[in-house]
Parts: structure tokens; sequence; C-alpha cells
């Protein structure tokens, strides 16, 4: 099957993901990497993400060249499995990573006394070994189980990590797809199908606030991203995978499964370049003064108090200090989570 759009498509996105991104992931780098940053549990998954995506970005000159020389590699097999296994990698690992965040949030929004404890303090670490180590276990066996360059001797050109024969999608690709659409796809969009709604419902009821204003946005983000690059790849790789598996057999389904998974392959970079924003969303949020139209309006009575005094005026404290002083501790402990969780 031949999609002759995909050589120059490849190449401009690459090349935009590129210039805009190894910037924008370097600079988030050295700002994550700050002392105070690094004392934040969300951003142990964000300088995680943008380690991985500043790895993804360095790659792409040889995607860039790969593809505007007509899909032809002539850096040999080594080569092609690792950047091809870091390539594919970072797909499930960014996947995993805005799992994380999404969960990070959740546990910050619907259990804030949780979520500060200590026993909550070295979760993201663990988490983030998790996604790790299960990245690995995906890729490694198909990095490690022999020559991922196909020469294709009709074509007269050299492929890698696409194109294999029927033989090789059933001895080695099966297992990596299974694994794939179900630790990178069906688990990770599941979590967040559930965790959004819940915190939807929590964040309704809180009043607007710095706090609400973060989970808002850090939300926006993630479904955004999730809609523009992650879902429209996984499914058109479930689609693909049917085909190969000739559950989808007509010539016509193929050809446009085909193409959707070259654009959409390519789509999938661009989350490289926008993560940046989403590092600075919680930093931003904080300078943020709120708006004066939320601030506590300081209401002073004047009234006579009957002593034996006459005309002694008295004048009462302001109705929120009242109303604050009536609060409960849990309540205080609960909005200094919520504020410490930012």
């Amino acid at each position: 099957m031949q999609a002759e759009f995909q050589y120059g498509f490849f190449t401009v996105m690459y090349s935009l993901v590129f210039i805009l991104g190894l910037p924008g992931n370097a600079f988030a780098l050295y700002y994550l990497s700050q002392r105070k940053q690094r004392s934040r549990s969300t951003n142990v998954f964000f300088l995680n993400l943008s380690l991985v995506d500043t790895v993804f970005i360095c790659l792409l000159p040889i995607r860039i060249y790969y593809h505007n020389t007509g899909n032809n590699w002539v850096f040999g097999d080594i080569a092609c499995r690792i950047t091809g296994g870091l390539f594919y990698g970072n797909i499930y690992l960014s996947i995993g990573f805005f799992t994380c965040i999404s969960l990070d949030r959740y546990l910050a929004v619907v259990h804030p006394l949780t979520y500060r404890g200590r026993k909550f303090r070295r979760y993201p670490l663990v988490l983030t070994i998790l996604i790790w180590m299960i990245c690995a276990a995906i890729v490694l066996p198909l990095i490690l189980g022999g020559p991922l360059n196909n020469v294709l001797e009709t074509k007269n050109r050299t492929s890698c990590f696409e194109e294999f024969s029927p033989r090789s999608w059933h001895n080695r690709l099966v297992p990596y797809n299974v694994c794939a659409l179900i630790f990178g796809f069906l688990i990770p969009f599941t979590v967040i199908a559930i965790v959004f709604p819940l915190m939807a419902r929590k964040i309704c009821r809180i009043r607007k606030s710095i706090h609400r204003t973060v989970a808002l946005r850090i939300i926006g983000f993630i479904i955004a991203v999730s809609l523009i690059c992650f879902l429209p790849y996984n499914i058109t790789h479930l689609f693909h995978f049917l085909m190969r598996l000739h559950f989808i057999e007509q010539c016509s389904a193929s050809v446009i499964i085909y193409k959707l998974r070259r654009i959409t392959l390519a789509l999938v970079s661009l989350n490289s370049c926008i993560n940046p924003l989403l590092y600075f969303i919680p930093s931003l949020s904080r300078t943020l003064k709120l708006p004066r139209s939320s601030r506590t309006k300081k209401v002073y009575t004047v009234s006579k108090e009957k002593t034996s005094k006459p005309n002694v005026l008295s004048i009462s404290q302001p109705r929120s200090v009242l109303a604050c002083r009536q609060e409960t501790g849990n309540i205080t402990l609960v909005a200094k989570a919520e504020w410490s969780a930012l």
C-alpha cells in the first residue's frame, strides 16, 4: 500500500515538532529540575515526561531523513532497533505519565487530606518506576528479538519498524501490539474516563479560586491532547492490528486504515512540543490574583452599647472574620491541603 503524501507530511510535522519542542523541553527540564520545583509531587511526572519528550525530539532528525528519502533506512539494524524502540516507547510513556498526572490531580482535588499524608509522599516515585518497567517489558523483547529493518527488494529500499512480513507479525508483533493496546490504550483511557467526571463533580462544588482554575486548566489540557494526539493514533492502531490479523480484508478499508495510520502517527508527535505548556500551568496560576468580585467583602456594623455610659459606640468585628472563626478544623486542613497541592 502506498500513501505518497506521507513523505512530505512527516517531514513537515517532525520538523515543526523539532523546532518548537527542543527549546521548550530544554527550558522545561531546567525549570523542573530546580530545587523548589522538585519538592512538588506532580513535578516528578512532569520531569519524566519532559525527559521522554526531549529524547524523542532528539531522534526526529533521523526520522525526518528517513521519510524524506521515501522511507528508506540507511543507518543499519542496530540504529533501527534503538531509534524505533525509543520512538514508540515515547508514545506509551507519554500516555502513562498523562494517566499518572490525571490520577494525581484526582487525589489532590477529591481526597486532599489523604493526598498530603505521609503514606502518599512516595507514590509518585513508585508510579514512575512502574510506568518505566511496563514500557521496558513491552518494548525490550521486541528490540532484542531480532532485526527490525526489512529489505524490500521489490521496492529497492529498506524500511525500519514497519512493513513487516506476515510471519514476523504473527511471531513477534502480535504480543507487542496486544500489550501496547492494553497498557497504552485500554487501561490509561479507562482511568482517565473514570477520574475526570469525579474531578469535575468535585470542582463544581468549589467556589472560584486559583485551585479550581489550576484543576480546570490541567483537565482541559489533558483532554485536548488526548483527543488530538493519543486517541486517534490508538484507534487507528487497533484497526491496523485487526487488518494485519485479517479480521478486516476489504481492500478499500485497508487503504483507508493505512493512510489514517500514517496521519495519526505524525499527529501523535505533536504532544512533545505542546507538553511544556502543561508544566507551567500550576506556577502561572499561583501568580494570578483573584478578581475583585471573588474577594471577601468586609462589612462593619456600628451600634450603641447598652452600658452605664451613654452614647458609647462599639464597632463589631467583620462578618468575614466571624465566619472564619466558625469554620471547623477539618475544613481548614482541607484548604491547606488543597493549596499545597498546587
